[in-house]
C-alpha cells in the first residue's frame, strides 16, 4: 500500500492479468506463513523483525514455495488465487524490510531515481520466470483483477498508519471472513480512523483509493457504514489523519 502521488499512470504500467500467465502449478498451502505470524506478530499487528530475521530459514521456504508456484486459472480458485497474492505481498514486504532492518520506515529503503522510484518500485520477487515489484502485486494484479475493496485493509505497508499485519495468514476457505473482519478491525482503530456520526477523520487511504470504495454509486461513508462499530450519518464532514509511515515493529 503504498504512496502513489501517480496512480493513473502505476495502474497503467502495471497491469496485467493473471489468465494471461501460462502455469500448471496447483494451489498452496500458507502454513509455514501461519506459524511465521502467530510467533512474529502481535494482535495489534506489531511485527518483530529481528524475530523474522533469526527465522529467516522458514521464512525462506515459505517464499520458495511462492516463488515457484504461481497462480493460474486452470488450477486454482478465485480465493486460492487471492489469498496467495494477498500473503506474497505480505510476506515480501517482511523479506524486504528485514533485509535492510533496522530502518526507521519503509520509505528509507530506497532503489533508483530518487522521487520517482520508491522502495514499492524495487523489482525483487521473482515467481516462476516473472519478476514483480510491490507495486505490480497490488496495483497490477490484486486491485484490477480482483475489485475487492477490502484488500486496502489484508495488504500491509509496514507502518503504523497502515491497517495492522494479520498474525494470521489468509486461508482460501476462509478469505470473506477474514477479509471483513481486517475492515472492521481497521475501522476500530481510533489511531488510524475516528469515527463519530456527524463527523469522521479518516485514513487516508480512503481518499488516495476512494474510487475502489465507490463502486455502483456508493459513498465512502455508505461503504464505510458496513464495517464500522457505529452508524455514521450520510452527510457527517469527512476530513483525513496524517499518515504515519513509521515502521510498525515492536
Amino acid at each position: 500500500m503504498r504512496y502513489l502521488p501517480l496512480l493513473f499512470m502505476t495502474a497503467l504500467l502495471y497491469g496485467c492479468k493473471i489468465s494471461d500467465y501460462a502455469s500448471d502449478s496447483m494451489p498452496v498451502e500458507h502454513r509455514i506463513w501461519d506459524s511465521l505470524l502467530q510467533k512474529h506478530v502481535t494482535e495489534d499487528g506489531l511485527v518483530n523483525y529481528e524475530g523474522f530475521i533469526a527465522d529467516s530459514a522458514r521464512l525462506n521456504d515459505y517464499l520458495d514455495v511462492l516463488r515457484q508456484n504461481h497462480p493460474n486459472d486452470k488450477h486454482w480458485s478465485r480465493d486460492e488465487q487471492l489469498a496467495y497474492w494477498i500473503n506474497a505481498y505480505n510476506a515480501f514486504t517482511v523479506k524486504l524490510v528485514a533485509d535492510h532492518y533496522p530502518v526507521e520506515s519503509i520509505k528509507d529503503i530506497k532503489n533508483g531515481i530518487p522521487f520517482v522510484n520508491t522502495v514499492w518500485d524495487i523489482k525483487f520477487i521473482e515467481i516462476e520466470g516473472r519478476t514483480y515489484d510491490l507495486n505490480n502485486i497490488e496495483h497490477g494484479i490484486i486491485r484490477p483483477g480482483f475489485e475487492e475493496p477490502r484488500i486496502h485493509f489484508a495488504v500491509n505497508c509496514a507502518a503504523i498508519s497502515c491497517p495492522k499485519l494479520s498474525n494470521r495468514a489468509y486461508m482460501p476457505g476462509q478469505l470473506d471472513a477474514q477479509l471483513t473482519q481486517a475492515a472492521k478491525d481497521f475501522l476500530a482503530q481510533e489511531s488510524k480512523n475516528q469515527l463519530s456520526p456527524n463527523s469522521v477523520r479518516l485514513s487516508k487511504i480512503y481518499t488516495w483509493y476512494g474510487g475502489d470504495f465507490k463502486t455502483n454509486g456508493q459513498t465512502i461513508i455508505g461503504y464505510i457504514n458496513q464495517y464500522a462499530p457505529i452508524e455514521i450519518n450520510e452527510d457527517a464532514e469527512i476530513s483525513y489523519l496524517e499518515y504515519n509511515w513509521s515502521l510498525n515493529a515492536q
